[in-house]
């Protein structure tokens, strides 16, 4: 069974809160990734940001403050607002990653990687080994492995 040291990316491309959005995307664009491990000034993984990320500082929102529903009026989250608010218009990594991801092992078996990224929706994971970051597995790698 492959496991995630066999099937990782190595050479990882890292951000920091610091990094802007435009050098995020450059980032992006010039290493032909869909994401990349935030982190701290001693390499401490603090998050990840994805292409999402970046579309979704492109959507539109429509904010409805209450809505009208059978003669009930509903309020909505005004915390989940906020965040998408801030989310959109953002200008570092620091307002628009996503903190507390779901990181592996290098032992994690490819069934395991494969059941979190379909169940928990991600598609791209760090892999770290004593707290800190040896390799990242996105979509692309799972199928590398599989068909090899």
């Amino acid at each position: 069974m492959l496991k995630a040291k066999d099937i990782m990316t190595k050479d990882v491309v890292v951000v920091k809160l610091s990094t802007t959005v435009h050098e995020l995307a450059k980032i992006l664009v010039n290493n032909r990734i869909s994401g990349a491990p935030v982190v701290d000034d001693t390499g401490k993984l603090l998050g990840m940001v994805t292409e999402n990320d970046l579309i979704d500082q492109n959507k539109r929102f429509h904010i409805p403050t209450v809505i009208h529903l059978f003669d009930a009026f509903i309020t909505i989250d005004q915390a989940s607002v906020r965040q998408q608010i801030k989310k959109m218009t953002g200008t570092t990594v620091a307002d628009i990653y996503s903190p507390d991801p779901i990181a592996l092992s290098e032992d994690t078996p490819l069934d395991e990687i494969a059941a979190i990224m379909s169940e928990k929706k991600v598609h791209l994971l760090p892999v770290l080994k004593d707290n800190r970051i040896t390799g990242v597995i996105g979509k692309m790698d799972i199928i590398k492995g599989v068909s090899s």
